[in-house]
């Protein structure tokens, strides 16, 4: 990733630190999103996959619950990394996906159940954080 100068007041992008073992345990699939979501409760990665698996099935309240799980952990995963309540969340840091997913899965479930305001404000977030990731997860 380069590194960019940021030329207004704004604050720096935030980046995740990157835990390598969840990510190497996905890619040679030793272990489920479940798994791993125990595993590592802040890798916000597994509770998007979970989330957006049972929104696929149909289970959108469950969708709802686990894209808030890692939504709320990511969140917390932002402050540790000096994010203010605002600022860049690069979508390009492998990091931050996770995060990013679980805030889009969260809106797409809001808007199923008709939470239309938060699904509105979660939509806004993801956008004001990144708008790659507006664009790549706003279908």
């Amino acid at each position: 990733m380069t590194e960019r100068k940021n030329l207004l007041s704004g604050p720096e992008p935030t980046l995740l630190a990157e835990e390598e073992e969840p990510y190497r345990r996905l890619a040679e699939e030793s272990a489920s999103p479940t798994q791993l979501a125990a595993d590592y409760p802040g890798f916000s990665l597994a509770w998007a996959m979970l989330a957006d698996d049972a929104f696929t099935e149909g289970r959108v309240v469950e969708s709802y619950a686990y894209a808030r799980t890692g939504y709320h952990r990511g969140l917390d995963s932002l402050r540790r990394a000096g994010w203010k309540g605002h600022g860049p969340v690069p979508w390009e840091h492998r990091a931050n996906r996770g995060f990013l997913r679980c805030l889009a899965a969260l809106a797409r479930a809001a808007e199923s159940i008709k939470e239309t305001d938060e699904a509105a404000r979660c939509w806004q977030f993801l956008k004001d954080s990144s708008d790659e990731a507006y664009t790549a997860l706003k279908q």
